[in-house]
């Protein structure tokens, strides 16, 4: 079922979201760990249906073991696996992993590329994924949109869309350019723990006054209000 149709923000309150964001936090960071550009993106294309706590379990052996295109290629499919077994997906990945490695050595010179398009040409590397690498590793003022992103853009009022490039595309619109480097870094924290899919907890949220989303959530454990008592004859 698609998102509900929310109105979107006015441009005044969507500075006044994202001044609020980069006041509580200036210089927002991804969750994966990684030691440079290859190990990102490798840790990227890991995370699809997983968690970065997951994947960040699974790739210091792996990433130890192999930091290189090169030295990826060397451990093969079957030791890839072998590290990163307790990731979901497991098996795909591992070939995917090794897949993209050997086409860095022979199209990219073991470099990760800095464009979208020559990313999306690597296996197991679809937009998302570029988008991520491109930010992270670059500094290029992309927006990566997972389920978190998605859900915020559009219940806030940010961004309304049926599917995430149109999130990504309507926020590139809309989001002022002194705050698209880290936006969907801001965003996608925001969503994954403040802004939650069950039960938004609006009670502390820092954009709530600005926030579409209707009813907010209250408080747990708030007192009740006190009930009346009946009038006697």
């Amino acid at each position: 079922m698609p998102p509900k149709k929310i109105k979107r923000l006015p441009a005044a309150d969507v500075e006044a979201i994202f001044a609020a964001f980069e006041h509580a936090n200036p210089e927002p960071k991804g969750e994966l760990d990684y030691t440079n550009s290859f190990t990102l993106l490798v840790a990227v294309v890991l995370s699809a249906q997983a968690t970065d706590a997951g994947v960040n379990k699974a790739t210091p052996k792996l990433f130890a073991l192999a930091p290189t295109p090169e030295k990826m290629v060397e451990l093969g499919v079957a030791g890839i696996e072998e590290c990163i077994k307790t990731i979901g997906l497991y098996r795909t990945k591992a070939k995917n992993v090794f897949a993209l490695s050997q086409a860095l050595i022979a199209k990219h010179d073991s470099q990760v590329p800095q464009t979208r398009e020559e990313l999306e040409e690597l296996p197991g590397v679809g937009r998302k994924t570029a988008n991520v690498v491109l930010n992270i590793a670059f500094r290029q003022p992309t927006i990566a949109v997972d389920t978190h992103l998605f859900r915020v853009g559009n219940r806030t009022g940010l961004a309304s869309g049926k599917t995430p490039l149109e999130v990504e595309q309507s926020l590139l619109k809309v989001v002022p350019d002194k705050y698209l480097l880290h936006a969907h870094h801001w965003l996608i924290l925001h969503g994954r723990y403040v802004c939650k899919a069950r039960k938004p907890e609006c009670w502390r949220c820092i954009i709530r006054e600005w926030c579409r989303f209707e009813p907010k959530t209250p408080a747990p454990n708030k007192p009740l209000p006190k009930a009346v008592s009946p009038s006697r004859p």
